[in-house]
Order: C-alpha cells, then structure tokens, then sequence
C-alpha cells in the first residue's frame, strides 16, 4: 500500500517499505494502483452476514438425492446479495438463467455501490431472517461484534 504526500507516493506500512527497499534503484515497476475502499466498513459487513447466518434455521430435514444438505455460509452471502438486487445473470450449458453475486472484492466493488449493498442486505436479512429486529437492533448487535472483534 502507497500513501500520497505532496506529489510523491511513500510506501504506507513495513510490507511496503520492504518491497520498495529491495527494489533497484532506477528499476521500472508496473503496477494496477486502485483506491482501497473502507476496511473497517467491509469488516462490518461480513460481521452483519455472518451474524445473520448463525441466527438463521432452514426448514429442516432437507436431502438432495438421499443426502442431507448443510447450511453454507458463502452460498448465504451470495444469496442475500441477489435477493438485495446485486447479481449479474448468467446461462449456464443447459440454458438455464442463473443468478450469480456481484463479487464484494475491494477490486470489484467501490466505496458507492458496497454501502449501497450494506443497506439492501441489512433490508434483506430483516425480510427474511431477523424478522422480529429493527434496524436499530440489528446495527447495535453488528457494532458490537465489531467491539468483540478488536
């Protein structure tokens, strides 16, 4: 990670220093610079969907082909992602419509669209899961964890 200062780029922690250290002097580097969304703002998120997760029960007994089927965390986040309108639509060989998630990489998405995300999820676990919740209720219960977290 670089940090601006006037109009140089100075490395921002020990990894970066390292890196910079060992290069050449007079060495050409290339580089994909992208601008780091809020890290405390995506840890907030995953303490939301993660919190959600363990509170939500589905409908017991379910198989597939003589199996039981687990609850899956990744398959729940991508899952709140498309109810809360952030997919893009695939076809997969059968020519089925598929639903896939936006990815939530600080690649993928900016600071707009994943707080944009954040509030449609929140909306949507309280739909779906935390029905007996506030909103207040649930981002006290988030912001507490995130204090357990430090």
């Amino acid at each position: 990670m670089l940090m601006k200062t006037a109009n140089v780029l100075v490395p921002h922690d020990e990894a970066a220093a390292d890196f910079i250290q060992k290069m050449k002097v007079g060495a050409l580097m290339h580089a994909d610079f992208k601008k780091v969304r809020n890290y405390k703002f995506h840890k907030k998120y995953f303490a939301l969907v993660s919190f959600a997760f363990d509170q939500w029960e589905p409908r017991a007994g379910l198989t597939y082909q003589g199996q039981p089927v687990a609850k899956n965390k990744e398959r729940f986040r991508k899952d709140v992602a498309i109810l809360a309108g952030f997919f893009e639509s695939t076809v997969n060989l059968k020519g089925e419509v598929r639903l896939e998630a936006k990815s939530v990489s600080f690649a993928q998405m900016d600071e707009i669209e994943f707080e944009a995300l954040y509030n449609e999820t929140i909306n949507v676990i309280l739909q779906r899961v935390l029905t007996k919740y506030t909103r207040d209720d649930l981002d006290a219960v988030v912001e507490q964890l995130l204090r357990f977290d430090r």
